[in-house]
């Protein structure tokens, strides 16, 4: 076992027995709670990057904060607010669950999922096999067919009527990807993956710094943004039937228990049978996950947003961040409920 390996089991131990010693039978203070977040800022230290992180306890109301106010790229995490207007949609007679969609050449789009690797015309899909796609496999061509038929405005309009300000939606996947890589949307938008990759690698040979230039401006622009603080308040609405109706939030809820991404994120360090009910973003130096912890025993719910940006480590490096972020809160709530 490497040296890190032994580092981070030790730390788990460690952070158990800390929880179980220190912390059980305590009252709940501020003075408690600010002891998980220095364990958590002990986690984010050696991070090339930036964290933010929000937790609550939604049975105590018991939470914190760090970089919670900071704007972040949301990358696919932005599919839970579409999600919530299409429901809302959906609700107010717009849309059916039912409708069906033809999907076209033109609707294959970059990145994660499956849609694009499949032959169009001839893939005929209802609403709630794109959502499907969408949360469960962050589906980009399935999002963006979604998206443009709710509209980006109304996503916004949506958020702000719920007293949410600080998740923006901007852009479809194809657009936010294109911006990413420093290519011009309205040029090639239209372009089909396929194409796309062979115009992408013949551009870059001929001005990388272009192209560089691009990913740095990207985490600073205020285009789908979100704070860690927001995406939980509206994980905490939807979870606590705040919004639209509770036949809505619960089919949201049921479908992000089936999100089959990020297994390293959230949940790669919980105990084998947590529930997580998420949904994860991952672009250049941006790795994220947001999502409710399922506490067993009854012993209640954690609402935990973790993004990042300008993060110079890599994927894994990461994931392993979110993982024990979600472990220390995890063991924290567990042991003094």
């Amino acid at each position: 076992m490497k040296i890190r390996e032994l580092k981070r089991t030790f730390f788990s131990i460690g952070l158990i027995l800390f929880f179980t010693l220190h912390l059980s039978g305590f009252a709940y203070s501020q003075e408690k709670i600010a002891r998980l977040e220095n364990v958590i800022k002990d986690i984010i230290e050696p991070v090339k990057g930036e964290i933010g992180v929000a937790i609550k306890h939604l049975e105590s109301g018991e939470e914190l904060y760090i970089n919670g106010d900071e704007f972040f790229p949301m990358a696919s995490v932005f599919k839970i607010p579409i999600l919530v207007e299409v429901m809302a949609q959906i609700k107010e007679g717009k849309i059916s669950l039912e409708d069906e969609y033809s999907v076209m050449p033109s609707d294959q789009h970059l990145g994660s999922g499956i849609l694009s690797d499949l032959k169009a015309p001839g893939i005929k899909l209802s609403i709630e096999n794109l959502i499907n796609l969408m949360m469960m496999i962050s589906d980009n061509s399935a999002t963006d067919i979604l998206l443009s038929k709710v509209g980006v405005e109304n996503v916004n309009k949506r958020l702000r009527e719920y007293g949410i300000k600080n998740i923006i939606i901007s852009r479809s996947c194809q657009h936010l990807i294109l911006d990413y890589l420093g290519v011009d949307y309205e040029k090639y938008k239209n372009l089909n993956p396929k194409e796309f990759s062979k115009f992408y690698r013949k551009e870059k040979e001929k001005n990388p710094k272009v192209f560089e230039e691009a990913r740095k401006k990207f985490s600073s622009e205020m285009k789908d943004v979100s704070t860690p603080i927001a995406m939980n308040t509206l994980l905490e609405k939807i979870f606590c039937h705040e919004i639209l109706d509770k036949e809505s939030c619960d089919f949201i809820i049921s479908i992000m228990l089936r999100c089959q991404t990020g297994e390293r994120r959230i949940k790669g360090k919980l105990p084998p049978g947590v529930k997580v009910a998420h949904k994860t973003g991952t672009i250049g130096g941006t790795i994220n996950d947001s999502g409710i912890i399922y506490l067993p025993n009854n012993l209640g719910h954690i609402v935990i947003t973790v993004f990042s940006k300008n993060t110079q480590e890599g994927i894994k490096k990461i994931e392993d961040i979110i993982a024990e972020i979600a472990q220390a809160a995890y063991f924290y709530f567990y042991f003094t409920r």
